[in-house]
């Protein structure tokens, strides 16, 4: 069974290292080069089995989507995205499985010239943590705090899709391949966050469902929304299996969507869907910031809903 040593080499023979990586895995820490005029954007994230990810998940779609999750945070803040890190904790030291995981990671990784330049390896219960990094420049990022009552709530692609996919196979039942690769591999929207700049007014990605998710940039503008139920953007697939009144939980507070919800005024409609049509995903105006604080959900008939969830959170139960 190879040891960390063997391991760190078997990553780092994966590995295509940008021009901007002065020194990358291999010393204590790497040296890179940001970029003049430019901010540094970084985000992290520990994905754990059983927690963020069903413990049957393939290793290749665990690689996947542990960057994937990173880099959908790079997208709502709208960056570029250059560099990132890996610490593993693997029960064991399985060459399989490591390069199973690595194909998923670098298949993405690559796809996205992102270099990973350091990280760590130990032993214990599966779990990945990722550290990516991007940049945007000065003054430019999609931030949670710049809505404005008035402006227009929009999301990205479908909603539910991966919740969906995730109570099926809960229940152990018939299962759609669709919604699980969904849950897999979700798509980080970079090319949406970009084409955005300027654009919109707050952002961010939907990873805990909607309502949470939301319900941050809400808090930090200062704001209510109202949303219309029967706007939420709906896959066919997710539409066979679940009926509108199953599938408005899914939407609300399943999670691991990681579309973009974002905000912005109604004169920018027009512009958004020019900036959005080479992006290869749709967007969709769901709703609308209010001055009052709080969110609101419509039916098509227009009743209140109240979500059965708010979405979402560690230490109060499992995805």
């Amino acid at each position: 069974m190879p040891g960390e040593f063997a391991l760190i080499d078997r990553i780092r023979a994966r590995v295509r290292a940008r021009p901007d990586v002065v020194l990358g895995i291999g010393d204590d820490a790497a040296l890179l080069s940001v970029p003049a005029g430019q901010q540094l954007v970084v985000t992290s994230d520990t994905l754990v089995a059983g927690v963020h990810f069903p413990t049957d998940t393939a290793p290749a779609d665990i690689g996947w989507k542990s960057l994937a999750v990173n880099l959908s945070d790079l997208a709502a803040m709208a960056a570029t995205p250059a560099w990132c890190t890996l610490a593993l904790t693997l029960p064991e030291a399985e060459d399989a499985w490591l390069d199973a995981f690595l194909d998923g990671f670098f298949e993405l990784a690559d796809e996205h010239d992102v270099s990973l330049v350091g990280g760590d390896t130990t032993h214990g219960p599966l779990s990945i943590t990722i550290t990516a990094h991007g940049f945007v420049p000065e003054g430019q990022a999609l931030r949670r705090d710049g809505a404005r009552p008035g402006d227009e709530v929009w999301v990205t692609g479908t909603l539910g899709d991966a919740a969906g996919a995730l109570q099926q196979w809960r229940a152990r039942g018939p299962a759609s391949a669709k919604l699980r690769y969904r849950l897999d591999r979700p798509t980080p929207r970079l090319a949406v966050g970009l084409a955005l700049r300027g654009l919109a007014t707050a952002g961010i990605d939907l990873s805990d469902g909607l309502a949470a998710d939301l319900g941050h940039v809400l808090a930090a503008s200062g704001l209510g929304a109202r949303i219309d139920l029967g706007r939420l953007p709906t896959s066919r697939t997710l539409a066979d299996h679940f009926d509108e009144a199953a599938r408005w939980p899914l939407q609300l507070g399943g999670g691991d969507d990681y579309e973009l919800c974002f905000t912005a005024p109604a004169s920018a409609a027009f512009a958004i869907e020019q900036a959005l049509a080479g992006c290869g995903v749709g967007a969709s105006v769901i709703g609308q910031l209010e001055a009052t604080p709080g969110l609101r959900f419509t039916t098509p008939e227009g009743a209140d809903y109240t979500p059965p969830s708010a979405g979402f959170q560690h230490f109060q139960g499992v995805h």
